[in-house]
């Protein structure tokens, strides 16, 4: 097991690691849209917001070998399900293969961000 962190993406804000790597797997924390540089909320929509959720997601994928092309499942977490079609478009750009995937709604995500993504893919 190998821990990955990467300046690339934001730091952890609770204990926890960026992702973790095992056998030929990497299986990422949840990433929201945080400027790794400055630790705020970058965008005011989700749009926005799920662009850079996805850069973070990208980061640590690529620190550990792996990237976007190579994901196996996501679990996306929204604030609001009124945000799922705007999500969908920016989601579908990053992940034309279409991995497995669960959407939930949550009452609230850290600092309070509109999306979070996490994901497990192939090294």
């Amino acid at each position: 097991m190998k821990v990955i962190k990467t300046d690339a993406a934001p730091a952890a804000i609770g204990p926890y690691s960026q992702g973790i790597v095992s056998d030929n797997f990497v299986f990422t924390s949840g990433q929201i849209p945080l400027c790794p540089e400055t630790g705020g909320i970058v965008g005011r929509d989700i749009t926005e917001q799920t662009e850079q959720a996805i850069k973070n997601l990208k980061a640590v994928l690529e620190a550990a070998g792996s990237g976007l092309e190579r994901v196996i499942k996501t679990t996306c977490f929204l604030a609001t399900m009124d945000d799922f079609v705007p999500f969908n478009e920016v989601y579908s750009r990053h992940f034309p293969e279409r991995p497995a995937r669960s959407t939930i709604a949550v009452k609230q995500l850290p600092k309070n961000a509109l999306v979070e993504i996490e994901a497990v893919a192939e090294i």
